[in-house]
């Protein structure tokens, strides 16, 4: 575990952005407060409004994304920007900015992803829009369920990430079901996760959110199921597998009863479509078996990728920190020699 300062880490906010020109100044002007030594990235999501210049009146720097979409922006920023720390949050101010310092604290620490738990606090207080809350309690069961683990907040947007998983994260995902993908990626390698309870707040009046509930519901939806058969292939296709033999047997069955008590088969297309069936479904468990061993490769491919980025980084950070160190001396070597310049010449004769 590290023990360091947030002064001795470059640590970069990350804020997408689409049509966000009611709060971003006030946004950029919070995590500049609350995170000094930072710099505050905006990339604007082709904003119709003055978001970007907004921004730029506030000290950001503001890049440009033209790819429409949140995941789109969120990978944009992940292979532009480097940092020991990242931190995102939305533009919209629904996020307290004073909650920053304590979640970098927590990646300096060693976590690889911090999560800002709204469910916990004041969301379902603030957020008054009842089907989103349906969605996000939906959301969380059905992965805690599948992974079996009891993460609280599975679609907050408010993050912070280590340089590791910044660079190691494939970020597939277009719209706003990047946030779900990129904690079922974290629960699926292993990662290590922290929860940290904030005070949500619903948007300012005036603030429009360009969230489709339904739409961008059944795309995070469709990312869950998409996701559990990549990374969980024996549950999914040995499940199915393993009902469908069921109903073929159940179908069996019935023609071993009769074929009991006559001696004959009487109902052979039946009995075709039975064995079809557990044929299939055999077909599927084996299946399910075959990606879950590739499925394991991955993750073992994924570990040691990690490992040699986190190398890289840590070795990178001896090499900056050792040429620093260098420098310090020859400036100290530098002063002292000017300052035994500066003496008279007895006192030459006497350090002599």
């Amino acid at each position: 575990m590290k023990d360091a300062s947030n002064n001795e880490h470059s640590i970069a906010v990350l804020l997408p952005c689409y049509n966000e020109e009611m709060t971003i100044g006030k946004v950029v002007r919070d995590f500049h407060t609350t995170l000094p030594n930072a710099k505050v990235y905006v990339h604007d999501n082709n904003s119709t409004d003055k978001t970007a210049q907004i921004a730029t009146a506030e000290g950001a720097i503001v890049r440009k994304e033209p790819r429409q979409g949140k995941g789109n922006v969120i990978r944009s920023m992940f292979e532009d920007i480097d940092a020991d720390v990242y931190v995102m949050a939305d533009g919209d101010d629904t996020y307290p900015a004073e909650a920053a310092p304590d979640m970098v604290q927590k990646i300096i620490e060693g976590y690889d992803m911090v999560i800002g738990d709204r469910l916990s606090s004041t969301y379902f207080q603030e957020n008054k829009r009842p089907f989103h809350n349906f969605g996000n309690c939906l959301v969380r069961g059905s992965i805690n369920f599948l992974f079996g683990t009891h993460i609280h907040d599975i679609m907050t947007g408010y993050r912070a990430f280590s340089f590791t998983f910044v660079k190691t994260y494939p970020v597939l995902s277009r719209g706003f079901e990047i946030e779900t993908e990129m904690t079922i990626h974290s629960l699926n390698n292993n990662l290590r996760i922290y929860e940290m309870p904030i005070q949500y707040r619903d948007r300012p009046e005036g603030s429009i959110s360009k969230l489709d509930t339904v739409g961008d519901g059944v795309k995070v939806m469709n990312t869950i199921f998409q996701m559990i058969r990549e990374y969980k292939p024996l549950p999914f296709f040995g499940g199915s597998g393993l009902i469908v033999i069921l109903i073929g047997l159940r179908f069996s069955l019935s023609i071993v009863i009769d074929f009991w008590h006559t001696g004959q088969v009487t109902r052979f297309p039946t009995l075709i479509g039975a064995v079809m069936l557990v044929i299939a479904g055999l077909l599927l468990f084996i299946t399910g078996l075959i990606l879950d061993v590739i499925a394991k490769n991955d993750r073992k491919s994924f570990i040691v990728d990690t490992n040699q980025f986190a190398y890289l980084h840590h070795k990178k950070g001896a090499a900056q920190q050792q040429k620093s160190d260098i420098c310090h001396q020859r400036i100290s070597s530098t002063k002292l020699l000017s300052q035994v310049h500066r003496l008279p010449a007895a006192t030459h004769t006497e350090i002599i």
